[in-house]
């Protein structure tokens, strides 16, 4: 029996199909009769670039990162202290009020906003790292909760790793709030793809 399994969300699909409906990650065909189960420690070497991987995949790194989910809630809170913050000081009893809310909700608005687009700019170019980047072994240095983070009662996963490359070494972080399996614990082997010209971008492949 033959079956295809997503290597980014662990989606199963008996029929084959390039992009996973779940999260949009590209699929690899995997006969399970043919190919027996593979030890926790081996490793598949990315596929050549370009990888089928849709744009859209973005959003789905974003609902894995703490920092953008905060700044979110920033950005709503101050659309709710700006709107109170008008509508306060609109009437002249309660317009000592209603600016303190206002300002307060710009702050909360501007902050937030400017986070929001710095972080959808960073997932487009982890996108972009996982579409055209090089392959190169590295190694997870640390895998750990980020507790200053909780969502939904859940906390994200910070996984940090090292890889080599153009003879220099190179650090990198993912987040992610689906519980790192083995084969991403502390001191494992894993594929990093990264852009030759900005090293500093990378991303384990598969992202998790």
């Amino acid at each position: 029996m033959s079956m295809t399994i997503c290597p980014w969300c662990g989606t199963n699909y008996i029929t084959f199909q390039p992009n996973c409906s779940n999260c949009g990650g590209p699929l690899l065909w995997v006969d399970a009769e043919s190919s027996p189960t593979l030890p926790v420690d081996s490793l598949t070497p990315p596929p050549l670039a370009p990888r089928p991987i849709s744009d859209q995949y973005a959003w789905r790194i974003l609902t894995n990162d703490g920092g953008w989910i905060a700044a979110l809630v920033f950005g709503i809170l101050g659309l709710v202290f700006c709107a109170v913050g008008a509508g306060l000081t609109m009437g002249i009893i309660t317009a000592f009020v209603g600016i303190p809310f206002l300002l307060l909700g710009l702050v909360f608005l501007g902050t937030g906003g400017g986070v929001l687009m710095r972080r959808y700019q960073a997932a487009q170019k982890v996108v972009r790292v996982l579409q055209i980047g090089e392959a190169a072994r590295g190694q997870i240095i640390e895998t750990r909760a980020d507790t200053s983070v909780r969502v939904n009662g859940r906390n994200p996963w910070v996984i940090l790793y090292q890889f080599h490359a153009n003879g220099e070494d190179y650090d990198g972080k993912v987040t992610t709030f689906n519980p790192p399996g083995e084969q991403l614990q502390t001191g494992k082997g894993v594929y990093v793809l990264y852009l030759p010209a900005e090293p500093k971008w990378s991303s384990i492949y598969p992202h998790p």
